[in-house]
Order: C-alpha cells, then structure tokens, then sequence
C-alpha cells in the first residue's frame, strides 16, 4: 500500500451542511453517541468523495478502516438525506406559475448502469436495458428552466420505458393543472401526444417534400429546438460535477434516489456561494 494525500474540491460549508443532515438523521433514528464508526463530519466527507469523485467504495471504506458493508450504509444514508432535499414536482410547479413569461424544458436521459438480467414485459429482452440507447440504465425525466438549469428529476423509470410513458407516470399528473393554468412546457418529439400546454415539434407529412413544408411549420421547430437544447445542459451540469452519475454500480433501481441527492447537491452549492 502506498498512502496518498488528496484534496477535495467540494466547499467547507457543503460538508457541514451535509454533516448536518446526517446528524438530524441519527438523532431521527436514535442513535446513541459514540456507537458509530465515523462522526458525521467524516461521513459527510466519504459520501461527498464518492459523488464528487466516484470513487469505489471499497476504497473509501479502506481509507476510513471500516468494513465494506458499513462503507454501502453509509453511503446510502448519505444518498437518502440528501434526495430527500431535493425539490418535489409540486413546489417547481407553483414557482413557474409565478413567472409565466419563462418556458420549462421537460427531457429524459438514460443514466448507466452495469447489466442487470431482469426480464422485460415480453419477456425477451431486459428490463434495464433501452433499445435506443444501445446500453442498460435508468430512465430519468427532469424540468429545467429556459437558462438549462436543473429544477426537478423524476424516480426511476427502467431503461425499457419510452420518454412518454416515464412522463405520464412521473410528470404529467401535476404538469397538465399547470399548464392549464399557462404554464408553458417545451419538450422533444418523443412526447408528442402529452397534452394542452406541452410544445412539441410539428410533424413534418410523409407525402410533404422538406423544401415545399411550410415555412410556419419550420421557422416554429427551429425556434422549438433551440429554446428547447438549452434544457440538455441541465443534465450536463449534473453529470459534469458529480461523477458518481456517469455510470453505477450500484442496484439501477438506486439511481432515481442518486440523481435526486446530486441535484440536491447542486442546489446546496448554489446557496453557499
């Protein structure tokens, strides 16, 4: 073995907030004093490692000289109380009702993971793993504001499930009252078909030639998509500063609590700078 100092590149002031919460935590499920391996400060550190950095939990768990399996508890404690900071749907909802003038982007993204052999509905292929992708993951639905900041993400939905039936579980039964109230979503051609309220791009008829399309029709998706990309840095901002996000190993059924602490996360450090 050959000891290392490293440092990491999370503020002081996230830590103790984390720290924080786990303690709340502890005192919640009450937990005596000077029973636990790691102080909450410490915790706080492990767990920040392991979404900065992604770092193996193995690793972390040998650094702190507890045992593999505290290393997972502790991690996902620290996932736990953070995901359960992250804003809900409804509360997104009624701020945008407030400022009307400013689009929400809805999208989906498939967050990997390792293989998981779950059979599908057909029974024929698995669960987890998305057609389109190409690869096994976690189907995730998420609003950000016109500026591609990230405001809401969704639970997990499993790799298989188109965009449209991930956002009729997760997102339309609140989204269709706001919209109705004005709110304007702008959304992808996978959600064609979501209802009052939701602009999607016009589709262009099979029997149409590209250049005799109408020019409304165009200059309208033109305009659509590129108010609507600016919502795909959303996710970037998420997967850029937390690592952990960019693959999991951990059970895909995990990555809807993960990405809901790592926005968490984003909006924690927003607040201390």
């Amino acid at each position: 073995m050959v000891p290392y100092t490293a440092t990491l590149d999370v503020d002081q002031t996230t830590v103790w907030h984390l720290s924080a919460l786990l303690n709340a935590e502890r005192q919640r499920r009450g937990t005596r004093t000077g029973t636990r391996a790691l102080t909450c400060y410490k915790q706080a550190v492990l767990v920040l490692r392991w979404f900065r950095d992604g770092t193996a939990i193995d690793a972390l768990a040998r650094d702190n000289r507890i045992s593999r399996a505290t290393g997972y508890r502790y991690v996902d404690e620290g996932i736990d109380v953070l995901a359960d900071q992250a804003p809900d749907l409804h509360q997104v909802l009624e701020h945008a009702r407030t400022t009307p003038d400013d689009p929400l982007i809805l999208d989906g993204k498939l967050f990997p993971s390792d293989r998981c052999s779950e059979p599908g509905p057909t029974g024929r292929s698995d669960l987890w793993y998305s057609g389109h992708k190409h690869r096994h993951g976690g189907n995730i639905q998420f609003l950000s504001d016109a500026r591609g900041e990230p405001l809401w993400v969704s639970d997990v939905e499993p790799g298989s499930t188109p965009d449209i039936t991930a956002a009729r579980r997760h997102v339309f039964p609140l989204m269709h009252k706001a919209t109705a109230d004005g709110v304007v979503v702008l959304a992808d051609p996978g959600y064609e078909g979501a209802g009052v309220g939701v602009r999607t791009p016009i589709k262009r008829p099979p029997e149409v030639d590209e250049h005799r399309w109408h020019v409304d029709d165009r200059t309208y998706n033109r305009l659509l998509r590129g108010l609507r990309c600016i919502g795909e840095r959303a996710m970037a901002v998420l997967t850029g500063r937390w690592r952990v996000l960019r693959h999991t190993t951990m059970s895909p059924s995990k990555i809807g609590a993960i990405v809901q602490a790592a926005l968490a996360l984003t909006n924690i450090e927003k607040q201390t700078h």
